[in-house]
């Protein structure tokens, strides 16, 4: 049964293009993550961590192994507070 060769041009086209289109996901992923392997199964206490380290280290994927935290830690909570009035 003789080949279609019609059909190689629109197939490696296709090919061709889930190629770019998966490597550039793959890239654009890399880079979103500091050059870091995506992270899978991450439960309540990685986001809580993974918040921490974006408040300390100004980057989403970023750690630091200093022992002081940066002068504008103790500001940056998530937390909203209200403000209390003297009375």
């Amino acid at each position: 049964m003789p080949v279609p060769w019609e059909a190689m041009i629109p197939m490696g086209l296709v090919v061709v293009m889930f190629g770019v289109t998966g490597t550039g996901y793959n890239l654009a992923s890399h880079i979103a993550n500091g050059g870091r392997p995506l992270r899978h199964n991450i439960d309540t206490w990685d986001e809580m961590m993974m918040r921490r380290d974006e408040r300390l280290t100004g980057k989403y994927r970023g750690q630091s192994i200093d022992p002081k935290a940066p002068a504008g830690y103790a500001t940056s909570s998530i937390w909203e507070t209200e403000k209390v009035k003297a009375s």
